[in-house]
């Protein structure tokens, strides 16, 4: 049994190692970037705790929504990071992060970063560089044209 185990993992490809990305280098509808980035500011834009009451009780737990813009950036420029519960405990304002398979949402036709469920946020050692905040990315507004063929 113990030389199955040893086929299987011989069988798994290998981790590939992660290629970070910059802020600047940014697109909307992409995503699996990795960074490390400083976070500059956090700003709680929604908290919803769950609703006293019978019926919820008889359905199950429902959990407190929290919601957290944070401006971070790169030496390259910066991006409002949207923080969902637990991730916005790691980016307090100061903290250097690595952020893995990141995704860019668009709201209201600006870019924000985020991270779902298939992502991961760490809290690392602090970075030597100066973020660019002159060159924000959510500042820029995107507009969806649909190309007609003729």
């Amino acid at each position: 049994m113990a030389t199955t185990n040893v086929q299987e993992e011989a069988t798994k490809p290998a981790k590939r190692k992660p290629v970070f990305t910059k802020v600047d280098q940014m697109k909307p509808g992409t995503n699996g970037h990795t960074l490390i980035a400083k976070v500059l500011s956090s700003e709680t834009v929604l908290q919803k705790g769950p609703r006293p009451s019978s019926s919820s009780s008889s359905r199950g737990i429902i959990r407190p929504t929290l919601i957290s813009e944070c401006l971070i950036g790169d030496e390259t420029g910066s991006i409002i990071f949207t923080a969902r519960n637990e991730q916005v405990e790691l980016m307090k304002a100061g903290n250097t992060v690595i952020i893995r398979n990141a995704k860019i949402d668009m709201f209201k036709g600006s870019m924000r970063l985020a991270v779902d469920k298939w992502g991961r946020i760490e809290v690392t050692d602090p970075a030597e560089f100066v973020v660019k905040e002159d060159n924000n990315l959510s500042l820029i507004e995107y507009e969806l044209v649909n190309a007609v063929e003729e």
